[in-house]
């Protein structure tokens, strides 16, 4: 089919199919006159893309486990493992999250809230101070 069909029943645009032709997300051959002609399998694989990068899922991971998913046994189970292993990066990236937050609620109302806070405070130097800095 030809890449406006295959936008169409995509439910995405001509320019994102070109894109991912791009990066080797999708691949079309060349028909004589020019025109890409995509598989009927495509519009599937074009789904799971859109799906993939709405749970979180980045183009190159998508690349990455294309080749686990069609290499798989059980396509289901090789999901479940990819969706476990991805469990992990976001519940990483939500305790560094909870930590930045910290730091930062640490440092509301603390007068210079770009100074460490508590027993550093005594120390460091306060911005905007020339305390702490040399003059030459």
């Amino acid at each position: 089919m030809r890449i406006g069909e295959l936008a169409a029943r995509a439910g995405t645009s001509t320019d994102t199919i070109r894109f991912y032709e791009k990066v080797g997300l999708v691949a079309g051959r060349r028909l004589p006159n020019g025109y890409r002609d995509f598989p009927p399998e495509t519009v599937a694989w074009l789904h799971y893309v859109r799906t993939a990068q709405a749970l979180g899922f980045s183009l190159a991971e998508i690349s990455r486990n294309r080749e686990q998913l069609r290499d798989a046994p059980d396509e289901a189970a090789a999901l479940s493992a990819l969706f476990r292993e991805k469990i992990g990066v976001v519940d990483a990236r939500m305790a560094e999250l909870a930590a930045l937050r910290a730091e930062l609620a640490a440092r509301v109302d603390t007068g210079c809230p770009l100074r460490a806070p508590s027993h550093a405070e005594d120390t460091a130097p306060h911005v905007g101070s020339s305390a702490g800095t040399r003059r030459t």
